[in-house]
């Protein structure tokens, strides 16, 4: 390839990318253009360097990010989003989520507003009708994260199309990536949901007690699913379910299928990410639905479910980091501000310890889910990582949301601070193990 070729191609898919999320109408309401302008121009400059640099050296398919090593830095890409994004949260999002959560759903225009930051089209490469040069872990898992700073339950019900959608793009085949995949680029919101925890003890995603039989070219679905976001809004389900001799696989299932029941289910945390219980008696589907055709019925194709519980544990971690984030930027002030004995209660140690305490916390989640995110995007194996920071998140994660409520005191049992809620949400990390995939 020549020197022009790869810079015209380095450089258009970026920019494309860049323009696409510059021009939204939600960067232009945050206030955000004279940055997303900055933001492109310096990504052409950029691209372009970088693209007279690996010209002559640049390998065909390649996928890595930037190098095998964990490196924090983000593109420019990612930084606007990131700005987006946060401002979303903040302006939009949190002053949402105490009502949503009362009424057990996200507001009216809410998953309109977050298809509009242009996060699906981002998430879809350019060959299926997207705008993504290359689809990103680390992109995916920052939506996540930041989202989860404005209310982790309403997160829950913005990525859980989003998540759908990666399944597509990651392992769909091309009939399906076809028939589903430039639809939902092109729709202002997507109706769809992933479903894998089951509603028993100790449940294993590995291990689903939901089966698929085979039944000549059909496959025949029975069990059932629980904390489903969106579960009334969906009109597609991406379920998890035992195929007998050959493992997990995912199932792509319509709403109005024969034998698909769908009803509310009620929680102690994500409530406004609408809830609800999936019922399959007896589901008669193609095994086209299979999601990558038939290559899933080989043997070898359970490694590609694999792949999806590590990158579902790798976004339920990023979902910790953004909630506890927010609680940590909550309590500083209030403590800084609460006096008692004549002096605020942060000079205390037993205090300002345990704002520490969070801290550092926080800080050992976030190495660990962005190192498992990053080794994703540098081709490397992540089980390990994202079995790790799965652990650590839904430990510390409670033990965060405890700590939070006790520095506000009797306050932090109350809803006029928003504490008790992201206490709860906190505790839903250690059993939503699936349901979300980046």
């Amino acid at each position: 390839m020549d020197n022009e070729k790869l810079i015209n191609e380095v450089m258009g898919g970026g920019l494309r990318a860049l323009n696409k999320l510059a021009g939204s109408p939600i960067v232009e309401r945050f206030g955000l253009q004279d940055r997303a302008r900055q933001l492109v121009y310096e990504g052409a400059k950029r691209a372009a360097e970088t693209a007279k640099r690996l010209a002559p050296k640049a390998p065909r398919g390649e996928t890595s990010r930037r190098s095998q090593k964990f490196d924090l830095r983000l593109t420019e890409e990612q930084q606007l989003m990131r700005d987006t994004l946060r401002r979303f949260a903040d302006e939009v999002m949190q002053p949402a989520a105490r009502e949503s959560d009362d009424r057990l759903g996200p507001p009216e225009g809410l998953l309109e507003a977050f298809s509009d930051l242009g996060a699906i089209s981002m998430a879809v490469p350019e060959v299926l009708g997207g705008a993504a040069e290359r689809v990103s872990a680390v992109s995916q898992m920052l939506i996540a994260e930041d989202l989860a700073r404005g209310d982790m339950g309403l997160a829950y019900a913005a990525l859980s199309p989003l998540s759908f959608v990666n399944a597509l793009v990651h392992w769909g085949d091309e009939r399906q990536q076809t028939a589903l995949l430039r639809s939902f680029v092109e729709e202002d919101s997507i109706r769809a949901s992933v479903a894998v925890v089951e509603p028993h003890p100790f449940f294993d995603p590995a291990a689903p007690r939901t089966t698929a039989k085979k039944k000549g070219s059909e496959l025949v679905l029975t069990g059932e699913k629980s904390m489903v976001a969106l579960a009334h809004h969906a009109k597609w389900f991406l379920v998890a379910a035992e195929v007998p001799k050959l493992g997990p696989r995912f199932i792509l299932i319509e709403r109005e299928t024969e034998g698909v029941e769908v009803s509310e289910e009620t929680a102690m945390g994500l409530g406004s990410a609408g809830l609800g219980r999936l019922r399959l008696n007896k589901v008669r589907v193609s095994i086209d639905s299979l999601l990558g055709g038939k290559a899933a019925l080989e043997p070898d194709a359970l490694s590609a479910y694999d792949d999806a519980i590590d990158r579902g544990r790798i976004a339920w971690g990023a979902m910790a980091l953004g909630t506890s984030q927010a609680l940590l930027d909550y309590v500083i002030p209030y403590c800084n501000d609460r006096v008692a004995f004549g002096e605020p209660i942060s000079h205390r140690q037993a205090v300002a310890f345990m704002i520490a305490n969070i801290a550092i916390e926080l800080e050992s989640m976030r190495m660990l889910v962005y190192r498992a995110a990053g080794r994703i995007d540098a081709g490397l194996s992540c089980a390990r990582e994202a079995y790790l920071a799965r652990t650590l998140c839904s430990d510390k994660a409670m033990e965060i949301g405890t700590n939070g409520v006790q520095l506000l005191g009797g306050a932090g049992f109350i809803k006029d601070h928003p504490v008790e809620l992201w206490y709860r949400q906190l505790r839903s990390i250690g059993v939503m193990d699936g349901n979300l995939l980046l």
